[in-house]
């Protein structure tokens, strides 16, 4: 077991939504679009990579906490946030397993046992791979905007995920999702910057860092 890591169920599910954040989009048509043409275009990508950074706004706290790191999906259910700053630290998923990784240490959890988490996590690979089913059995789905600026607003449906998160906001442009806000119950808030397709350095002696 990692150290002292007595994640709080909010954290698990803001490390895993944000693998929505990084999936490069084709362009919308000019002409309105709805959830079903969305997903018919997401459920194309098979995998994607993205640099991130985040601030998180938490009550009580002056000044956002900063973090940066990178984000990976591959199909049909593999996700994987790497933080790289302030501190190196993995959260991946596979299947029904969640590993923890930090300090050269892992945890390993079994999703089903944690059923809130399960459902935002099966909600994010549904709609990693354009499964709109899956989508709106936990969220109410809106999309709105044009290809030159859209968005796709996501409340739980769930109560045990709704516990937990107020909302989510998803924004891009064209091809690119630029960014990811989630609003959680008790006043904190995540705002995310990616930039897709990008690799950030791993720093030097981080597990996982391969010398020239």
């Amino acid at each position: 077991m990692i150290s002292g890591s007595k994640m709080r169920l909010d954290r698990l599910c803001r490390a895993f939504v944000l693998a929505l954040a990084f999936c490069a989009v084709p362009a919308f048509a000019a002409a309105g679009f709805e959830l079903p043409e969305l997903m018919a275009l997401l459920a194309k990508q098979k995998s994607g990579e993205a640099r991130f950074t985040e601030q998180r706004f938490v009550h009580g706290l002056e000044g956002p906490l900063d973090a940066s790191g990178t984000l990976s999906f591959d199909a049909p259910d593999k996700l994987v946030r790497r933080t790289l700053s302030p501190r190196v630290e993995t959260m991946a998923v596979e299947g029904n397993t969640l590993t923890l990784s930090r300090g050269g240490r892992n945890r390993t959890l079994a999703l089903d046992s944690m059923p809130e988490l399960l459902g935002l996590v099966e909600a994010m690979r549904g709609t990693l791979t354009g499964d709109g089913a899956t989508l709106q059995r936990y969220f109410r789905s809106t999309v709105s905007g044009s290809s030159a600026k859209w968005t796709l607003d996501l409340t739980p449906l769930d109560s045990r995920l709704a516990a937990q998160v107020r909302s989510m906001r998803i924004s891009g442009r064209a091809s690119d999702v630029l960014g990811l806000e989630m609003e959680f119950v008790g006043g904190d808030r995540s705002v995310m910057n990616i930039t897709p397709g990008g690799a950030v350095a791993v720093p030097a002696g981080a597990p996982g860092r391969t010398t020239p």
